[in-house]
């Protein structure tokens, strides 16, 4: 079943309320610019929990919804300091998946602009560390679909995260020597049955990663498309939420960034 934009508004505010009674999680507006360009993130967090890790999250091709603030929510209620990122500046908010392919086609075709907006939205997650309370010590990365890709690009670029992640995301680079710059871990979390990730991608970013010698794992679920994690996706056999693989994945991030944060308490 279809919801309305306002129905989605009504779910989240629903959903950040129940949450503050017991985690009191706020949601904040960012404004920022990237070459005088105005863009629109949301940081996302607990303010009765200080000294929590922090998270950039790029969200799908989609852009800053409803949708995918209430999954910032939910991320930040397992304890986390989220930042939501704009990969399109806040006048480009696409209103179907036409205008989400255009949008974001724009950024993928353009490396270095993808890269350099990551790493702007990044920073306004740390930049925002005596606001949250953040530890500045345990800063990792993920994102959803194109998001995921565009935190394996963030990667390549040599940003010193603590770890990255990719729940369902395009592999593919059109300089897979740049993996050599990756100064961190990396976890890969797809679909085994992912019709936009074929397997010729997944075993180019494997054999990437085996040349560069990056510390990685991928994950591959079976029985599971793409945007499993999307509560919202419903295109059988194409793009469809997976709750089972959902679950999975999310414990897996959880443990991945235990182990990663363990080594800079």
């Amino acid at each position: 079943m279809l919801r309305t934009t306002a129905n989605l508004a009504t779910l989240l505010l629903t959903t950040t309320l129940a949450s503050s009674v017991h985690a009191e999680i706020k949601t904040q507006t960012v404004t920022y610019q990237i070459d005088a360009q105005p863009f629109e993130g949301t940081l996302v967090y607990d303010t009765a929990k200080p000294n929590l890790p922090g998270l950039l999250m790029v969200p799908n091709w989609m852009g800053p919804t409803p949708q995918s603030l209430e999954k910032a929510v939910e991320i930040a209620q397992s304890g986390y300091v989220v930042f939501m990122a704009d990969m399109y500046g806040s006048s480009v908010r696409p209103k179907d998946a036409d205008e989400a392919g255009k949008a974001a086609a724009a950024v993928r075709s353009d490396r270095p602009l993808m890269r350099k907006r990551a790493k702007a939205a990044l920073d306004q997650l740390t930049g925002h560390a005596s606001t949250t309370g953040m530890n500045l010590k345990q800063v990792g990365a993920i994102g959803f679909c194109f998001g995921g890709g565009t935190v394996l690009e963030l990667a390549r670029s040599g940003e010193p995260l603590s770890g990255v992640v990719s729940f369902h995301g395009n592999l593919d680079t059109p300089n897979p020597a740049d993996a050599q710059n990756i100064k961190t871990s990396l976890l890969v979390l797809h679909g085994a049955d992912d019709p936009y990730v074929p397997a010729e991608q997944v075993q180019g970013f494997e054999s990437e990663m085996r040349t560069a010698k990056v510390d990685w794992q991928l994950v591959s679920y079976g029985g599971t498309v793409h945007s499993f994690t999307d509560k919202y996706a419903t295109a059988k056999g194409q793009a469809e939420y997976n709750p089972q693989s959902a679950v999975r994945a999310f414990r897996a991030m959880n443990d991945f960034f235990s182990e990663r944060f363990a080594a800079t308490p």
